[in-house]
């Protein structure tokens, strides 16, 4: 099965304001990202994306080599994260009420975050994050059983339904 991405990320903004030039800015920061099927750089040739949900105060431990399958019932063994995307929102229904933290467990994945207990967060409800790129290295290494899960950390208040898409390597 072959697989391309398309990565997508801008921000576009309108400020007006008295000045001696006239009174609008209108700037333009955008970045992207199109990978091919493959191993290398500016490719990718796994996907997984889901919606889950995790408990009030609990953790959603996901293995990325070897558990869990695409969309196709296919097991994936991711060996390098390319893209990561993260919704704190259901697809429709109830909005949460409580904030993500992404990283740290048991044999996380940590090239993306720095330090020695690294996290990305807190997302809010509603809130999302995008990191990814071409580059030939990935956003992280995933090596089996010592440093393979991506955990979704909930606060506590109530369960929080969220999305995720994780685009990745197999070599």
């Amino acid at each position: 099965m072959a697989l391309t991405t398309k990565l997508r990320a801008s921000l576009e903004a309108t400020q007006t304001g008295p000045n001696d030039f006239g009174g609008t800015f209108t700037p333009l920061m955008s970045a992207s990202a199109d990978l091919s099927d493959g191993t290398g750089a500016d490719q990718a040739d796994i996907l997984w994306i889901d919606e889950r949900t995790v408990a009030t105060g609990a953790n959603d431990d996901i293995d990325l080599n070897g558990v869990l399958t695409n969309a196709f019932g296919q097991s994936i063994a991711m060996l390098e994260i390319a893209s990561i995307f993260i919704i704190n929102a259901p697809r429709s229904g109830v909005a949460n009420t409580t904030n993500l933290t992404v990283g740290v467990g048991t044999n996380p994945v940590v090239g993306y975050l720095g330090g020695t207990t690294p996290t990305l967060g807190p997302i809010r409800p509603g809130n999302w994050v995008l990191m990814g790129g071409g580059h030939a290295s990935g956003l992280a290494p995933v090596t089996a059983a010592t440093g393979d899960i991506l955990r979704v950390a909930n606060s506590a208040g109530a369960s929080a339904t969220y999305q995720i898409a994780v685009v990745g390597r197999s070599a």
